[in-house]
């Protein structure tokens, strides 16, 4: 990203980033939420949805409004947008120790779930191409917390800054649909008693334990209160320990796993285009 001398001069050169990005805020919240019903439960549509979709277009692979040098420009942003809503979850946890400590250990070992998706998405993300951006975008689901966990390890212009860029805005586009369904599907097997789907709910993403928890509620009219409730604290206690799984366990993981994996895939990958680059001359 440029450096600027002064403040004054980076406004000059970026004004149109901030001023198209509070005129799509107001367009998206006045658009609001959407409810679709889906089978027994319900899919919300929140109003980032609108907002990611409106920039995009205006992107520079769409309309061009935005150029390439403003998007690299606006990216380190995003951490500035989200810092009230991190403060937010420090406060909410302080405040509400003694009632999460009522709701059981369970709302502590749900975060090891998490780390789960190092071995399943890291390895898939080695195998499309990706390299640094594998450990970013593959270390958790990449929320507000690893938005500023990765910033801060790595800078804000970084391969794994990028990958938990991502992550997050597809998270925003396409999870909160996602994580709706999902919920709804489980809960109709029977398998699973409310109070687990709930807590299964806080993902440690406001908007998806949103969607989840109001389409768990629709289903289960009779438990809706304490799904909600049950859903608000697995999601605020999972933004606040999530971090500490990620710094200590999921990173040094996706790290390890990365040394070994990559050397490999790269190996084989460059193996494959020699034996083919060797067909191609036997043909000619």
């Amino acid at each position: 990203m440029k450096k600027y001398s002064s403040i004054s001069e980076r406004f000059k050169k970026e004004y149109k980033i901030y001023i198209v990005a509070f005129l799509i805020l107001l367009i998206a919240d006045s658009i609001g939420s959407f409810q679709i019903p889906l089978g027994p439960g319900m899919v919300y549509i929140f109003p980032i949805f609108y907002g990611i979709i409106i920039g995009a277009i205006l992107g520079p692979d769409v309309l061009g409004f935005f150029k390439k040098e403003e998007v690299k420009a606006a990216s380190p942003l995003v951490l500035v947008a989200i810092a009230p809503f991190i403060v937010k979850l420090g406060i909410l946890g302080g405040g509400n120790i003694p009632k999460l400590i009522e709701v059981g250990p369970a709302l502590l070992l749900q975060e090891l779930g998490n780390v789960a998706t190092v071995f399943i998405a890291l390895p898939l993300a080695l195998f499309l191409g990706l390299k640094r951006e594998a450990i970013g975008a593959a270390h958790s689901i990449d929320r507000e917390t690893n938005l500023g966990l990765i910033s801060n390890l790595y800078g804000p212009s970084s391969p794994e800054m990028r990958g938990t860029l991502s992550v997050y805005i597809i998270g925003g586009l396409i999870g909160t649909v996602y994580i709706g369904i999902l919920a709804t599907l489980v809960a109709s097997t029977g398998l699973f008693h409310p109070y687990a789907l709930g807590m299964a709910s806080g993902v440690g993403a406001g908007i998806m334990m949103a969607s989840a928890t109001a389409s768990l509620a629709s289903m289960y009219p009779a438990y809706s209160d304490d799904i909600l409730m049950l859903g608000g604290a697995s999601d605020m206690l999972t933004g606040l320990t999530g971090i500490y799984a990620a710094l200590f366990i999921a990173l040094p993981l996706a790290n390890k796993l990365y040394s070994v994996l990559e050397p490999k895939i790269a190996q084989r990958k460059k193996a494959k285009t020699t034996i083919s680059d060797k067909e191609k001359e036997k043909i000619v």
